[in-house]
């Protein structure tokens, strides 16, 4: 008699925590609908609709911030674009929910390069390398590409014409 209440207290903790604990989304499980839309966003990128595809990718994010995919893609159409500057910052993004992501850190490098800031993004090539030790990745080479390339050489002729057509 003395342990049935101990033991109907016990009995409704542990069903009032499974219950709980049932009841919420799985950490790492990204919302349907942002995934459906980070499709369509790839789809329209590839087609060349870069507007439809950043409305698209942006509405993704909206749905569920926390897909990484949607920010490495809506980088690469921000880098398409030619707006490395941003491509960073979304990069970033992506890489705050997973530091380990290769295609982010690649990605961040070549922008970088295209900043001119070559040495962040050797640290990047670097982070690779400790990444994929014991596999072989293609961003290594792409990324090593991109930074013996090196930034890309903006004549004053057309550094004086990109800010005059921004006064514009």
């Amino acid at each position: 008699m003395r342990y049935t209440s101990v033991a109907v207290a016990a009995a409704l903790t542990l069903l009032t925590v499974a219950t709980a604990v049932q009841g919420q989304r799985g950490e790492d499980t990204i919302d349907g609908r942002s995934m459906a839309l980070l499709a369509r966003g790839r789809a329209l990128q590839a087609a060349g609709n870069l507007d439809a595809a950043t409305d698209t990718l942006e509405s993704a994010l909206a749905v569920d911030p926390r897909n990484r995919g949607a920010f490495v893609t809506l980088a690469e159409v921000a880098q398409t674009r030619g707006l490395p500057g941003k491509a960073i910052r979304l990069y970033r993004e992506a890489l705050s929910l997973d530091p380990n992501d290769v295609a982010a850190l690649s990605g961040q490098g070549e922008a970088l390069v295209a900043k001119g800031a070559v040495a962040r993004a050797r640290d990047n090539l670097a982070r690779i390398k400790t990444v994929c030790a014991k596999r072989a990745c293609p961003e290594i080479a792409a990324l090593s590409a991109s930074i013996a390339k090196g930034p890309p050489v903006v004549t004053a002729a057309a550094a004086v014409a990109a800010s005059a057509a921004k006064k514009d």
